[in-house]
């Protein structure tokens, strides 16, 4: 269609669309064409997008991809009622499917230990026990963890760490005992590894700033050899320290402010899981809950 081509290569010209971008444009236009079948896009109502994202939910395609579709559709009639005599944009208005929220996946305190107990036998493991006790003591990004360097952000005395999270929005979060203990560790044998000019709190074999995705693979490479019998990724920790926390505080807004979520409604995903926990108990303590 001459219309889709012409939007594709405003795109690409007039506001420099990388190549990904127009792919994935040029796809869910494709799949809007295919959709409309005989009928020209042009003639398209609201109700037929509707029924076209029905469609699109009924063979099992998620509800942001769905969203993202939308989205191409809305920006192209957009542009199309701009060059033509559109009556109106038919896909706007149309929501998507509402997301199903999955719960964030997390770690039992025994498995933590599991993980983290066992001293570290070389610098690698050092560095590795610094990083895992300081994400899950703090609850930190892994990007913030990355990030960190030697100096006054990290306050060992004191017990605490600042970090520069989303929107450049600062935040100090108190660092536990056995994290802080790791990481002396890690900064009395960081000299044997890190490069002399190198700022980064943890640094690669090479002495440089270590990079997230090796940080990641570290994390599966000790939860493989602790045969913990699951994949871990960087924010299973960062979730465990949000539930393990609430459980024992239940203090929503304290939470919030450690993760550094601007919303509450962001943090509010880890009642879901504290109420599982308590559901467990209950379950398990409760005479007339209890299995015979």
């Amino acid at each position: 269609m001459a219309e889709v081509a012409d939007f594709l290569a405003a795109l690409a010209h007039q506001r420099n669309a990388s190549v990904h971008t127009l792919a994935a444009y040029r796809a869910d236009l494709s799949t809007l064409q295919q959709l409309a079948a005989e009928k020209s896009l042009a003639a398209l109502l609201p109700a037929d997008i509707r029924r076209f994202a029905m469609q699109l939910h009924s063979r099992g395609q998620s509800a942001r991809s769905i969203a993202r579709k939308l989205s191409a559709w809305r920006s192209f009639y957009r542009w199309l009622g701009t060059h033509t005599a559109l009556p109106q944009n038919p896909a706007q208005g149309v929501s998507p499917p509402k997301r199903r929220r999955d719960l964030p996946k997390t770690l039992s305190p025994d498995q933590l230990g599991q993980l983290l107990d066992k001293p570290a036998e070389n610098l690698l493991e050092l560095r590795d026990k610094a990083m895992f006790e300081l994400f899950y003591s703090a609850g930190l990004r892994l990007a913030e963890l990355a990030s960190l360097d030697c100096g006054g952000r990290l306050d060992l005395t004191s017990g605490e760490v600042t970090v520069t999270g989303k929107r450049d929005k600062t935040r100090t979060v108190p660092v536990g005992r056995l994290a802080v203990a790791a990481l002396q560790a890690w900064l009395d044998a960081r000299p044997a590894l890190a490069a002399s000019c190198e700022t980064a709190l943890f640094v690669s074999r090479r002495g440089t700033r270590i990079s997230p995705r090796t940080i990641e693979m570290r994390l599966t490479r000790w939860a493989t050899a602790r045969e913990l019998g699951q994949h871990v990724h960087p924010h299973m920790l960062r979730h465990s320290f949000a539930s393990h926390v609430l459980q024992s505080s239940g203090d929503l807004r304290a939470v919030q402010e450690m993760l550094g979520h601007s919303s509450i409604s962001t943090t509010q995903v880890y009642t879901h899981l504290d109420y599982q926990h308590l559901a467990k108990v209950y379950d398990a303590a409760h005479p007339r809950a209890r299995k015979k």
